[in-house]
């Protein structure tokens, strides 16, 4: 049976996981206290990595984008005022996750949840920070000092989210066929 690209299941799992990454960015609970300069690390993109895991590199590509089109629209910052840096980094998250996800797996399920997070995050990290060195937004140095001490904490948090969110929906996954035999 032939799979379509754009499955019902498909797009309502991007337009939930895109309201998600909407509300914890207009709630400002996607904001997580940590101690650092910022002050907090942001888990807005993990719903890209979720869908990207659960449903493949364009549903993740697609929550990613809706994610960098919000972070735009609301920007505060010059730096996220320009859609190069707030949007175009952010289509990536989910693509990257799956990726890296599809090519673990094999070896181990949660292995692979652990390394598909942490792979989501960097590209955020790495994407959205190298775009403001190259616009002319921030220093290198300090991309590389904001990289690092927000970097570290948003893997953890996305890695403990994504393997709780993922694992949860597998084990439930598997306990309705389960149940149907």
């Amino acid at each position: 049976m032939e799979e379509k690209i754009f499955s019902v299941r498909k797009i309502v799992l991007s337009g939930v996981l895109a309201a998600i990454s909407i509300l914890l960015g207009w709630t400002r609970l996607g904001f997580i206290p940590v101690p650092t300069a910022a002050g907090h690390a942001t888990i807005m993109h993990v719903p890209a990595i979720i869908g990207g895991i659960m449903e493949g590199w364009i549903v993740g590509g697609l929550v990613g984008t809706i994610f960098g089109i919000f972070s735009f629209i609301n920007a505060t910052v010059p730096l996220f005022k320009d859609p190069l840096v707030a949007v175009l980094p952010r289509i990536f998250i989910g693509i990257t996750a799956f990726f890296a996800y599809a090519g673990v797996k094999r070896v181990n399920e949660y292995l692979a949840l652990v390394v598909s997070a942490t792979v989501g995050t960097l590209t955020n990290t790495v994407l959205v920070l190298g775009m403001a060195v190259l616009r002319g937004y921030m220093a290198p140095g300090v991309a590389l000092t904001v990289g690092v001490t927000h970097g570290v904490p948003e893997i953890i948090v996305a890695v403990i989210i994504t393997v709780a969110v993922i694992g949860a929906w597998k084990r439930i996954k598997i306990g309705r066929a389960t149940a149907r035999m």
